[in-house]
């Protein structure tokens, strides 16, 4: 008679998580809307949950490409044809006007 190992005690949500992430977790299905057998819509899914690094192991790493996720550093040849007087942007001013109220050196009027 083979022994069937089993789980005793409890799992929570922490366990289960990490077990997903570590070895991911895969949902695909299809749905399609037909009338008359004419297809009116057809919704596909293919949802794949894992961690960063099992995705990269399994050679998933779009988001290192994407340009909305990924922001390039300008090249030298931008940056020298930019204005040396470019005026300062709006954060800019607006840590400078802190700065300004903060400063100590500034005398009140009573």
């Amino acid at each position: 008679m083979e022994r069937i190992p089993t789980v005793s005690g409890t799992t929570n949500l922490v366990d289960i998580l990490d077990r997903i992430l570590d070895k991911g977790l895969v949902i695909a299905g299809d749905i399609r809307i037909s009338l008359a057998n004419v297809e009116l819509l057809t919704v596909r899914i293919r949802l794949l949950v894992c961690s960063v690094d099992k995705a990269e192991q399994i050679g998933l790493n779009w988001w290192k490409f994407d340009p909305n996720l990924t922001r390039a550093a300008p090249l030298a040849s931008e940056t020298r044809s930019l204005p040396r007087s470019a005026p300062a942007s709006a954060s800019t001013r607006a840590a400078q006007t802190r700065a300004k109220r903060a400063s100590p050196s500034r005398k009140r009027k009573q």
